[in-house]
């Protein structure tokens, strides 16, 4: 199975290098953009909404600094951290905060590959190890075979009537099962449950937009939307770390 896209976040106060590291980043394979911050106040919100697993981040910038954007979202999300500057005086502080690599603008492709695979070593040292008791793979019947489907692949799930849809990309699989059961089922660091009909993989999802009604809106990489319900609106706002969002 290939290795799921590095989620990156793109942070800088000048929009031609903002410009310029998105078209770079964008002709990357394995690359998938969740958004793009002119200034540290935004960028403090959007780690902690988005959960990036990257963020390659200006450190001059006005109000919030780099630094302090990260110190502001420290308590929602810190991700691995790729400085992108045009100044080296930084680079002790930016190793010091755990930054998995300093680039030092202008830079090029080639080294802008090297630290994205930097990104990738360490997000792959730190991938938590699966509690007991939680499932791995989910069997799905699928015509006359039992298809063995790893919980990983699964972006949402959803219920239909007295069956669970079981959403992995483009592809869906109905499995006869309650939606409390297959909770149970699933690690509760990696699902989420947000609606009574609704279940997400934390991971999946690329952003949340607040309703007028005060609940959210959910925006998942495969494109697919889906609503949160009001019972589970104190769980979301947890663990998606949406204090900052209005609502």
């Amino acid at each position: 199975m290939n290795a799921a896209p590095l989620r990156v976040l793109v942070v800088d106060d000048e929009p031609m290098a903002r410009a310029r590291l998105r078209r770079m980043l964008g002709a990357e394979p394995g690359v998938h953009i969740l958004g793009e911050c002119s200034d540290g106040a935004a960028a403090a919100d959007a780690l902690g909404s988005l959960k990036p697993d990257v963020v390659f981040l200006d450190i001059e910038m006005p109000g919030l600094d780099g630094f302090a954007a990260l110190d502001g979202a420290a308590a929602c999300w810190r991700p691995h951290v790729v400085l992108v500057t045009a100044y080296a005086c930084h680079a002790v502080a930016a190793f010091d905060r755990g930054a998995v690599d300093y680039l030092l603008k202008p830079y090029s492709r080639e080294r802008l590959r090297v630290a994205l695979d930097r990104a990738r070593a360490e997000r792959g040292r730190d991938q938590p190890m699966p509690d007991a008791g939680f499932a791995e793979r989910i069997p799905v019947p699928v015509g006359h075979r039992m298809r063995m489907v790893v919980v990983q692949a699964i972006d949402c799930l959803v219920a239909r009537s007295n069956y669970v849809e079981l959403h992995l990309g483009p592809e869906r699989l109905t499995l006869r099962e309650t939606m409390s059961a297959m909770e149970s089922r699933l690690d509760p660091k990696r699902f989420v449950r947000i609606h009574r009909s609704r279940i997400v993989r934390i991971d999946a999802v690329a952003d949340i937009e607040t309703l007028e009604s005060g609940q959210y809106l959910f925006r998942l990489a495969s494109g697919a939307r889906l609503g949160s319900g009001p019972a589970y609106r104190d769980r979301v706002r947890q663990v998606f770390g949406l204090r900052g969002l209005h609502s």
